[in-house]
């Protein structure tokens, strides 16, 4: 079992940054594919970037490449969302989600999720 904590969340301005904290517990995050989804109120959950194992390859969407970064620190078990030049369509919860096996695209295919955080980007 892995317990996924996301938090960082808030209300920025379009243009701004925030970076999103998820830290696991109960198994190393090591051996895990690691994701980060959104969804927007009324919209399915969508893939936003990834972190695959093995491999440590990065996955973005193509809505947020270029501008939001995907790092992790193995130290403290923590997965992070940096998050630049945000636009007002970034405006969702987002979701932190860990899977036991490679590279995947759908919110279906991850076991371990998040409680989620809102992310409000306004004009």
């Amino acid at each position: 079992q892995v317990q996924l904590v996301e938090s960082g969340g808030g209300l920025v301005q379009t243009g701004g940054s925030l970076r999103l904290s998820c830290a696991a517990s109960g198994r190393t995050l090591s051996t895990y594919t690691m994701g980060w989804f959104r969804q927007a109120p009324g919209k399915d959950r969508e893939f936003v970037a990834s972190v695959t194992w093995p491999g440590g390859n990065t996955y973005y969407a193509d809505s947020v490449k270029g501008r939001f970064t995907f790092s992790k620190d193995s130290a403290k078990n923590t997965v992070y969302l940096q998050m630049n030049s945000l636009k007002i369509e970034d405006t969702a919860v987002y979701y932190c989600a860990a899977r036991g096996g490679t590279w995947r695209s759908r919110a279906y295919d991850y076991e371990y999720w998040g409680q989620g955080t809102q992310v409000t980007v306004s004009s």
